[in-house]
C-alpha cells in the first residue's frame, strides 16, 4: 500500500507544485537511461531541461542535488563534469517506474486486515517537551503509509506490522511516560461512517485525478490524431509522467467497497498509458537529437520505459 493522503499537515510531506527541476531531472533519468555505463556531460543535462524552460543556472543546481542525493556521481576529475547514474539509483528506477506503470492496474487483494497504532506521549512542565517525539511519530506514520482515524490513533491497509513496530521503539523507548501499542485489527462495520475510509480525504484525492484527466484529455486526441511531434512530444510525455508519479504515492490503494462510485484512477491511468506508451519512440528520439550535440554517443545509452501487458514496466529501444 501507499502513503495516505493527509488530511492535514500531520502526514508525509506533500509534493510540490509546478515545475521542479529536481522532479523533472528525476523523471528524464528514470524515463531515458538504463545503465551505470553512460557518461553523461553535464552540458547534456543542461540541453535536456532547456526543453522543458529550466535555466542553465537551476538545471546545474538540480544536478548538485540530485548528486548530495547519491543519485548521480561525478565520473573523474575532469571540466565540465560528467555524470552517471549510481546502480543504486538504477536499480531505484526500475523499481519506482514499474510501480508507477502498474499502479492501478490490479484491485488490490483484500483480506480485511488493518494495521492499528495508538500512542500516547505526556506533556510536562515544558509546553515543547512532547513536540518534537510527537512531530517525529506523526512522520514516521505517514511516510509508512498510515493515516490518521483519530487524534492519536493511525491505521493502514495490511497486516504487516513489523516496520512501524520498529520505527516506534527507536522514536519513543527512550521518551519517559510515552506508550503505544501497534495492533492488527478489523473493523466491525468497515463501510460504515466510522470505518476506515474516514482517515482519508478520498474526495481530494478523486479531484487530482479529474484534474489530471482535465490537463491531458486534449492532449490524449492530438496524440490519436498525429498532431505530436518529436519536439512536443519529448516535453508532454515526460509532464504526463512527473503528473502521473504522485497518484502512486498520495493513493492509499484502498479496496473497491471502501471507495466512491465512481471512482476516477483506472479512466486517469488508460489516459496515461495511452499517452505514454504512443509518444515513446518520438519522445527518445528528440532527447537523442538535444543531447547529441554535448553527448556524441547518446544514441548508444538512451532508450524508454515502455508498459508491458503483465503488466510490468521494461525499457526498449536502446540503452548499451
Amino acid at each position: 500500500m501507499s502513503v495516505h493522503v493527509p488530511r492535514d499537515d500531520d502526514g508525509a510531506p506533500r509534493a510540490q507544485a509546478g515545475p521542479n527541476p529536481q522532479h523533472l531531472l528525476t523523471t528524464l533519468l528514470g524515463e531515458y537511461l538504463d545503465s551505470a555505463d553512460a557518461s553523461l556531460p553535464s552540458m547534456a543535462v543542461v540541453a535536456m531541461l532547456r526543453e522543458f524552460g529550466i535555466s542553465e543556472p537551476s538545471a546545474r543546481a538540480a544536478l548538485s542535488r540530485l548528486t548530495k542525493r547519491g543519485l548521480i556521481a561525478v565520473r573523474g576529475s575532469g571540466r565540465p563534469p560528467v555524470y552517471h547514474l549510481t546502480p543504486q539509483a538504477i536499480a531505484r528506477h526500475r523499481v519506482r517506474m514499474d510501480h508507477f506503470l502498474s499502479f492501478g492496474a490490479r484491485p488490490p487483494r483484500w483480506t480485511g486486515d488493518w494495521v492499528t497504532v495508538s500512542f500516547s506521549i505526556p506533556q510536562s512542565g515544558q509546553a515543547q517537551s512532547g513536540q518534537a517525539p510527537r512531530h517525529a511519530v506523526r512522520k514516521a506514520l505517514g511516510a509508512l503509509g498510515f493515516a490518521r482515524l483519530y487524534d492519536s490513533v493511525w491505521i493502514r491497509p495490511g497486516s504487516d506490522s513489523g516496520p512501524v513496530t520498529q520505527a516506534l521503539r527507536d522514536i519513543l523507548d527512550d521518551v519517559d511516560g510515552a506508550r503505544w501499542s501497534v495492533m492488527n485489527t478489523r473493523f466491525a462495520e468497515e463501510t460504515g461512517p466510522h470505518g476506515p475510509a474516514a482517515a482519508y480525504d478520498l474526495a481530494g484525492l478523486a479531484s487530482a485525478y479529474e484534474a489530471f484527466l482535465a490537463q491531458y484529455s486534449d492532449l490524449r486526441v492530438a496524440v490519436r490524431n498525429g498532431e505530436i511531434d518529436a519536439t512536443r512530444a519529448l516535453v508532454v510525455r515526460t509532464s504526463v509522467m512527473d503528473s502521473w508519479r504522485k497518484f502512486p504515492d498520495i493513493d492509499p490503494n484502498l479496496p473497491e467497497h471502501l471507495l466512491p462510485v465512481p471512482w476516477p484512477r483506472q479512466a486517469a491511468r488508460e489516459l496515461m498509458l495511452e499517452i505514454h506508451s504512443a509518444l515513446g519512440s518520438l519522445a527518445e528520439a528528440r532527447l537523442v537529437e538535444v543531447a547529441t550535440p554535448y553527448w556524441p554517443d547518446a544514441a548508444s545509452w538512451i532508450t524508454h520505459f515502455q508498459a508491458s501487458e503483465d503488466p510490468v514496466a521494461t525499457f526498449v529501444g536502446g540503452g548499451g
